[in-house]
């Protein structure tokens, strides 16, 4: 195991009998990612045989470790994903694909349709919010606080004081 997982720590995802359909949702979505390990309830259970227990993917270099364990436990937002995009193409592609049947909040949040939270965040916010001018930071700020999914020209326009249109 120690190949397929050289990280110190890894995000476990407790699902309730989602664990295989998720990890096959995300890996569908991220150009990088791999399912690593699946294991199988055998005769003795406590899942159906054949159903999954547990699997680990990779999505971006990133491992995940997925259990299927029953509906004791659910995600909240205290705990998300954050992806930090490139580019506008990045952040629309990642929104639509892991807002679909899930839910899109303020601030680049949106919670996915496992009720796993993620961040799709582009590179440029956390430049423009830590900038030394905090005029123009205060502005990318106010822009941001208003949008749903993130729009890199409108923090840009907004960062230099430019009205969008």
């Amino acid at each position: 195991m120690a190949e397929l997982n050289p990280q110190k720590i890894t995000p476990f995802l407790w699902f309730d009998n989602q664990a295989e359909e998720a990890m096959n949702f995300y890996t569908s979505i991220f150009s990088n990612s791999k399912v690593l390990t699946v294991s199988r309830y055998g005769e003795a259970g406590p899942g159906p045989k054949g159903s999954v227990m547990s699997a680990t993917f990779q999505l971006e270099g990133q491992v995940f470790y997925a259990l299927n364990a029953g509906p004791m436990y659910t995600f909240t937002p205290a705990i998300s994903f954050f992806v930090n995009c490139e580019t506008q193409e990045e952040v629309d592609d990642l929104w639509e694909k892991l807002s679909a049947g899930g839910e899109k909040s303020r601030c680049g949040w949106l919670k996915d349709k496992f009720g796993l939270s993620w961040q799709i965040i582009p590179k440029i916010l956390g430049e423009l919010l830590q900038d030394k001018d905090r005029a123009k930071a205060g502005r990318a700020m106010k822009a941001m606080m208003q949008m749903t999914k993130i729009d890199i020209q409108a923090l840009k326009q907004a960062f230099e004081g430019n009205k969008a249109g």
